[in-house]
Formats: C-alpha cells, structure tokens, sequence
C-alpha cells in the first residue's frame, strides 16, 4: 500500500524532505524540524520524482553500467527546472516528455562537482512535461559500484557486480533524487553477460533461468539509497514461501544452512510490531570485499560471507536487516542528521528478534558487547559526533555511521522501555510503525509522536526521560540502560583467573562458549600479555585458524598489539581477502601505531586495495595517508 505525505492546498508536495502526517499532533518548542537536506542538490519542492524506471547494459570488460534512467514527476513549480543529483555520470542526452510516448530532446546541464556531493544534474522542463529520459554511463570508479574479477570470488569462474548506496552513493549509477526525503516506485530492465543473473531489490523470481535481460519491479515507494542491483553467478534456495537465499553455487548450501532460521526471524518480528509488507524476505550473500556487514535494500538483503561462522552464531546480523523493514525501510530517516531514526530503532528491535528466537541471555550478551564498543569509540570521537541529532552540514554522511546512531540509538529506546514498561512500549512502537509506514521523517517527527501518544498520557513517567539530553548531548547520560550477562561475567572470571595464573589453558571453560563469550574473553584479557601466554592459548584453542570471522578478527588485532607474529600471515592473507571495514579498519588503525607496523600495513594494502570496496578504500586510505 503507497501512503501520501501532508499536502497543503493544491495537493502539492511543500518540501525537500517528507512531512509527518497530519494527525500527528505538534508540540511546542521542538528543536528537532530541520528538514532540509544538505547532502543533495535535488529541488523536489518544485518537482518530485515519483518512479524511476532504468534499461542498463552491463560490461564487465569496460566496468561501466550505460543505457537510461526514465524519471516521472510530480510538478509543483511550472516554471522551474528539474535538479537532479550526479557523481562522475556521463551524460550523453536528456529528452522529455507529457506521457512517455513522444520525446523531444531538452536542455541538460552538469555543475560543478563537490567532492562529497557530486554535482547537480539541472534539466530544462518544457511546457507540460511529466517525465524526462536521461541517456548516461558510469565510471569505473563509480562510489557506489564494485567490480570483481573471478578471483574475487567465491567460485572464482565468473566477475561479479554490486551495488551499495547508502549514504549518497546511488548518484553514482543512477542520475536521480538522491535523497533519503525522497521516495520512489521502480523498474528495471537490466542486460547481463550470458550465463549470468541479476538481483535486484525488487521482485525476483528464482524460476527464471538465467538469461541475458531481466525485469524488475518495486512496487513500493523506497528512497534511491534502497534501490540495489547485483550480478553474478547466482542461485536460489528456498527457506519458506517467502524467504530465501541467493549466492554463488560453491556458497549456496553452506548459507541456507546458517540461515534456515530466517522465517522464524520474520514471524518474531511480526508478532512484535506488526505484519511484514514488502511480500518476501531473501538475502544475497556477497563475495568477501563487501565493506558491511549487511545492506537492508528492501526484499533483498545484501550479507557479508562472514556471517557464515558454522554455528549460527553471526546471523545476528540478519535479524538487524530484517529489523530494517520497518525501521528504516518502512520508516525513514528523512535526512542524514536524522540517521539515529534508522539505526537506533533497528538495533533495540535487533535485540527483540533474537530475544524471540534465541533467548533474553543472547540478546543481552550482544547488548553488553555493543554498548562496550560504544563506551570504546566514545572515548575516541569529538563531542559533535556524540550526539544522536549530529550536524553533518558540509561533511560527507558516511562520517555520521559511527557506533553512536546504532547503540546509543538502541539504549535510549531502552531507556523509555524501562521506564514505560516494554507492555505499554511494545504497543508504541506498533503504532509508530502504522503511522508513518513508508514515510521519511524528521527527529522532530518522532518526538511530537512520543510527547503526544506516550509522554502525555504518563507524564510522571516522562518526567524520568530527558529527551534532549539523549539527543543533543555527548556521552551517555548517567541513567543509561545497563545490559546484563552471567555468560559475559563467567568469561571475563575465566579471563582474569587465567591471566593471574590460577587457572589453567586447559581447565578453560570454553567448550560450550558462544562467539559473544570468546570476544568477551579476549577484550577482558589484561595490557600486560605476552607472546608466550598468545602462543599458549593459541596452541590450546587454533585461533589463528579460526572460521569464525569475529573471534578471528579480535585475534588478530590482539597479535598485532602483543607482537604475536606468528599470526602475521593469517592477518595478511585476511586484509586480503576481507573487505568488511568493521574489520579491516582497526587492523589497520593497530598496525599504523609504529612506524614499523604502518611499513607492513602499505605493503599488504598495496595487495588488498585494487579488491576493496570504494568506501572501504576511503577509509583506509585516510589511516594509511
């Protein structure tokens, strides 16, 4: 079902980002209504997209996507142009059109290119035009493309393409609004190499043999970050009716089998807050440069092969994209500052999801290990980055994806939970999803609806929440939710019984212990080990060879901090075949510490670089210089 945004007279869309509905009533003196977007050129307060329907080619050989981009709108200013955002698109032609059957050629012009935002697309709009067709390339450097050769791969046969959008990376594949405001319906037709399939996020039907042209639909109106394109050779396995699980044919069974609890997942998250609207859940597994560890693009999550740890002990990181089809996909952060709106909700519905399927003692175990990585990147960020309402003016979005807008997010969730009581929240939070669903929204949004459909109904209650301090001050205010585990505080025991020497490597109780408890374990080991207590364990517990991408990842940042360097090899060969950047960019950061450690760091990225993501590559090469 498509739900209209508030309209003023004449029906018209009034602003650059989407409004509240009107039945939410307003309170007085909320800081929180900037809906200005300041990460694009777009003018949808004079025309606004409303479906895009895209015929792209895609060559391997050339790594470009080229074919068109037919763009239908709404006009609100008749004598306005139509302003698109771009990045390194090489625009060939524009033409418009009253009904999309004849065409005449327009006026198209490109600006000047800003290093985070592109540049603006301006299109001439003649008399009575509702759609424009723009004819364009990308660049093989294009932001939001990656372009894999064989070897990249997991069957190593056949090259591979993804896409990842999110923050404003769509412009650089797509010559659209680009804009978190702005939602869109699409299609899309899209020619691949013979033997080859394309995914997108959209309907895709596992019985089509592959072929060289697939079409897609979106029936849904999503924001352009969403819209999601991968090809490769790809196959199908079902889970349930609705759910699924595409990959590449050497991966396919392997990820079924870690994911065969996803419909359960569905059915949790349904039970909580409501039915799933987007008709089917599948998930692509990625090859392993992906930068994320998962992408929410609607009907189809994009994953990381290192969730795939053998024991469903990563697949946490499914319960936090699923949690995304309602908060994020369903209801969206209208514009970047407000990304805590995505985040925040996701991970505290995250949590209840596996609370569900997995028991309150996993949950809690990953809301502990999570709330100590924040408490670990605080004491690193600058104060304007410790906020949830952060001002991201005149920066690139992707610096705002810190651990603040996902676990301070989720902790100030839970603190209104504690207070209110999850009853009465869980009955919130059902209501807040129905009454702006596929909506983008402003933090000021969120606050009228709290303050009118909570807080005033139990106002001694609200009297213990001080909303502003959440949103607009650093660190963690002092009533901060504390996530509780025996799990955790049996292995941190273990650590430090160990560490003192009054426990043995073999008398560790480790038999049984879940990833959060071995990570737990490690990061309560104290500063003072050595290489011969590295070597001990290490000898006991094969954690160099470990298949489980986390513990391993922890492993090795410790080898490069004690100076275990018989894990060396295992870290190079990891930075090269790993392009996640939650891993890759503290190994880095390790290494860079000594002049020594930043020499060997160059010459592995020398090796890893050409196979990582662009966005990754951003952040390495700012650790690197």
């Amino acid at each position: 079902m498509r739900i209209h945004f508030v309209v003023l007279a004449a029906a018209l869309w009034i602003s650059a980002c989407a409004k509240a509905p009107s039945s939410v009533q307003k309170t007085e003196q909320n800081p929180y209504e900037n809906r200005h977007d300041y990460h694009s050129y777009a003018n949808p307060q004079d025309a606004r997209v409303r479906h895009v329907a895209l015929d792209l080619s895609v060559s391997f050989p050339e790594k470009v996507l080229r074919g068109s981009a037919t763009l239908k709108f709404d006009r609100v200013n008749a004598d306005k142009p139509l302003i698109l955002d771009s990045r390194d698109l090489k625009i060939s032609r524009a033409e418009a059109s009253p009904d999309g059957n004849a065409w005449t050629a327009t006026t198209f012009q490109l600006g000047a290119a800003d290093r985070f935002l592109g540049s603006p697309l301006t299109i001439v709009l003649p008399a009575q035009a509702s759609q424009v067709r723009i004819f364009y390339e990308t660049v093989p450097s294009a932001s939001g493309l990656q372009w894999l050769n064989p070897e990249q791969t997991a069957g190593k046969k056949h090259p591979f393409l993804y896409t990842q959008s999110e923050a404003i990376h769509a412009r650089s594949w797509i010559p659209t609004q680009d804009s978190p405001g702005v939602r869109v319906t699409y299609s899309a037709t899209i020619h691949v190499p013979k033997g080859l399939r394309a995914v997108m996020s959209a309907r895709n039907d596992p019985k089509q043999k592959a072929s060289e042209v697939f079409t897609f639909d979106m029936p849904q109106p999503i924001p352009s970050y969403l819209i999601a394109l991968a090809v490769g050779e790809l196959e199908f396995s079902a889970i349930s009716n609705r759910t699924g699980v595409w990959a590449e044919s050497t991966m396919i069974h392997k990820a079924a089998k870690e994911l065969e609890d996803t419909e359960k997942m569905v059915q949790a998250a349904e039970r909580l807050y409501g039915p799933y609207r987007w008709d089917e859940y599948d998930v692509l597994i990625l090859p392993p440069s992906f930068p994320f560890g998962g992408m929410e693009n609607p009907r189809l999550t994009f994953a990381t092969p290192t969730i795939l740890a053998g024991d469903k002990s990563l697949v946490g990181l499914i319960a936090h994209e699923l949690a995304h089809s309602w908060s994020g996909n369903l209801v969206t952060n209208a514009t970047w500052r407000d990304f805590w709106l995505n985040e925040g909700f996701t991970v505290y519905f995250e949590r209840r999801i596996q609370e569900e399927v997995y028991g309150r003692e996993r949950a809690e175990m990953e809301a502990v290990i999570e709330k100590q990585e924040l408490v670990q990147e605080l004491a690193e960020l600058p104060d304007k980055d410790e906020v949830l309402y952060i001002d991201l003016k005149g920066r690139d979005p992707d610096e705002g994806m810190t651990q603040v807008p996902y676990v301070k997010g989720m902790l100030f969730l839970r603190r209104i939970e504690e207070v209110f009581g999850r009853e009465r929240f869980d009955k919130f939070l059902r209501a807040y999803f129905n009454q702006f669903a596929f909506h983008s929204i402003v933090t000021g949004d969120f606050v009228d609806y709290l303050r009118g459909n909570l807080f005033k109904q139990n106002p001694d209650l609200a009297a213990k929440i001080n909303v502003d301090e959440w949103l607009t001050q650093p660190g963690l205010p002092k009533d901060t939710p504390q996530p509780q585990s025996d799990a955790l505080q049996k292995a941190e025991s273990a650590a430090q019984e160990w560490a003192a020497g009054k426990r043995t490597t073999e008398s560790l109780p480790v038999k049984a212990w879940s990833t959060q408890e071995w990570l737990h374990f490690l990061r309560s080991l104290p500063s003072t080990l050595n290489g011969g207590q590295m070597a001990d364990l290490d000898r006991a517990f094969h954690l160099t060879q470990s298949g489980n991408s986390e513990i391993l990842a922890e492993w090795l940042l410790m080898s490069i901090r004690y100076g275990y360097r018989p894990a060396y090899p295992k870290l190079d060969r990891f930075l090269v075949e790993v392009g996640r950047r939650k891993y890759i960019k503290p190994l880095y950061q390790e290494l860079a510490k000594t002049q020594e450690g930043k020499e060997h760091a160059r010459a592995v990225y020398a090796k890893a670089r050409p196979g990582y993501h662009p966005i990754a590559v951003t952040s390495i090469d700012d650790i690197l210089k």
